[in-house]
């Protein structure tokens, strides 16, 4: 049955990529609405707006889905709770899609809210503690970006739509609250410490869920407010994005787990997708995020077969000689990884490059141009080093079990395809018309450069693992995103104390004992009482008819 479901969506994928293409040829869009109540001046309205960036999206997110699923059916074949499983994700992929087709924040909060308890759902699936703190940081974080939109529609009354796509000019306030609700959902910083905890759920919810769908839902946001947004706090943005894509390149270099450093390369790519948005190019922002989307659950698919081989072990100094274990998962995973690094002429490569040279062409400030570059040179470092470790023997190999199962295969050779091919064909369906950057030859070699850079650096760097290990504090703050976490903990500890107090010193003593307690005391006085008059008045009746009995 599964089965058949996931096939159905890969043919509906395959019919909503049909139709993206010809209203972007057509350049159409349709706007179904639906009036459900009218109060006072305001109608309460339900609108799906259908046009090629919806359709192109809801492509990729159910083709991304039928391949997960299609893996799911191997990778998960002996739990308990398939059903379950199966469930929650397509209680996910349909709050995805309820958010994409409705430019209305109410529908776009109820699908909003949909992806979060879901996601929380998922990630607390093996239900332990590790999986349940995490799932609790999830939630909290993306119930912070609720309260924005809430925030949003309250003071969207007074434009009297809650469409931003048809407000022509939003107050600074707006903006703020539609920036902070995309950088939850996108773990910008402050609000990244979530994703790498995520990880806790099952191999395919995070090959689904931190490739084409939850963490993607914030840059949608942006993609498509994007005109509404003032270049005050688009520059804003590019900053914060800059400072994201750096830290966590940085934490991937310095990070063991194996779903750790995917997710944080997720992270650093969803930087670069925040900073095309913040210059204005949300066509660029769409295409790279459906490229990404296609190496990145080959990548995690990649990962969960290595994983599963290897007895759940995700330590990559213990995963090693893969291309003699496992020769087609490691052609694949170098794919996916050459891929993710931008090397020509892979899918990753169409995307990136374009925003590089047109970012090149805007002569913004040197200081996004370095932190730019080096984000895109330490993204082609930690993907070598990944290679490098994983392909490389060592001493200390963990112990293997070959299984090469064929759902799981068919699956990622069909994302492995796409990650070569689909960028060069979004290229020429996307950017139909000719595109003219006028650029120096020195600036176009630039960026080869820096990926030779990184490959070099990549290399030798896998030989000074011990030494990075000695300085075990530069790693702990590197690790702990900049004590992120600790940021976050504070104030909620503080916070759970104070209430704790509060409870304790009023609730449970004298509110207690002026409220619940005095009233019960009463009632057990006037309970004795009434003992006390029921015995008396049995007495005086009984010794009444012994006194009548005495007399008769």
């Amino acid at each position: 049955m599964y089965f058949l479901i996931s096939l159905n969506m890969l043919l509906i994928s395959i019919l909503m990529f049909s139709q993206s293409s010809i209203l972007l040829m057509k350049k159409m869009n349709f706007m179904i609405e639906w009036s459900f109540m009218k109060i006072m001046s305001q109608e309460i309205k339900f609108i799906i707006f259908i046009d090629w960036i919806s359709l192109l999206f809801i492509s990729t997110v159910l083709l991304i889905s039928s391949m997960v699923l299609i893996y799911s059916l191997e990778y998960m074949m002996n739990d308990l709770f398939m059903n379950r499983f199966v469930y929650m994700i397509l209680l996910f992929i349909l709050s995805m899609i309820f958010m994409i087709i409705s430019p209305n924040m109410i529908s776009i909060l109820l699908g909003w809210d949909g992806l979060g308890l879901s996601s929380y759902c998922l990630v607390n699936y093996y239900q332990n503690k590790k999986s349940f703190n995490s799932s609790m940081i999830t939630m909290m974080m993306n119930r912070f970006g609720d309260i924005c939109i809430i925030m949003l529609i309250s003071l969207m009354l007074s434009k009297n739509s809650w469409n931003i796509m048809f407000i022509e000019k939003i107050s600074n306030l707006m903006m703020v609250l539609i920036m902070l609700t995309s950088f939850t959902k996108s773990a910008q910083i402050p609000f990244s410490t979530w994703l790498p905890l995520a990880m806790a759920a099952p191999t395919p919810v995070s090959s689904l869920v931190h490739s084409s769908t939850l963490v993607t839902a914030g840059v949608y946001l942006l993609i498509r407010f994007n005109s509404v947004i003032s270049t005050k706090f688009m520059n804003i943005i590019m900053f914060i994005s800059c400072f994201t894509m750096f830290m966590a390149s940085i934490n991937a270099l310095l990070e063991f787990d194996l779903k750790k450093i995917i997710a944080l390369s997720t992270l650093s790519q969803l930087g670069l997708m925040i900073f095309t948005c913040s210059i204005y190019l949300p066509k660029l922002a769409l295409f790279h995020l459906i490229t990404h989307a296609m190496f990145k659950s080959l990548l995690f698919l990649c990962s969960g077969i290595i994983i599963h081989n290897y007895f759940n072990n995700q330590d990559i100094r213990t995963l090693n000689f893969l291309n003699f274990n496992m020769p087609l998962i490691s052609m694949i995973l170098n794919i996916s990884s050459f891929a993710l690094s931008g090397i020509p002429f892979l899918s990753g490569f169409y995307s990136k490059d374009f925003i590089l040279e047109m970012f090149i062409m805007m002569n913004k400030n040197m200081f996004t141009f370095m932190m730019m570059y080096t984000s895109i040179m330490l993204t082609m470092l930690y993907s070598t080093r990944l290679m490098f470790m994983l392909n490389m023997k060592f001493h200390n190999q963990s112990t293997m079990m070959k299984s090469m199962n064929s759902l799981m295969v068919y699956s990622i050779l069909i994302l492995m395809i796409l990650s070569i091919l689909y960028g060069s064909i979004l290229n020429w369906m996307i950017f139909n018309s000719l595109n003219f950057i006028i650029m120096s030859l020195m600036n176009k070699l630039f960026v080869m450069f820096i990926l030779l850079v990184g490959l070099m650096l990549g290399l030798t760097m896998n030989y000074l693992n011990k030494m990075i290990m000695k300085m075990i504090y530069l790693v702990k703050l590197f690790n702990m995103m900049y004590f992120l976490p600790m940021i976050f903990k504070l104030p909620q500890k503080k916070i759970l104390l104070f209430n704790n107090k509060l409870i304790k010193n009023n609730e449970m003593s004298w509110i207690e004992y002026i409220s619940s307690k005095y009233l019960l005391n009463k009632m057990n006085k006037f309970m004795v009482m009434n003992k006390y008059t029921s015995t008396l008045i049995i007495m005086i009746m009984t010794m009444y008819l012994m006194l009548m009995m005495m007399l008769i």
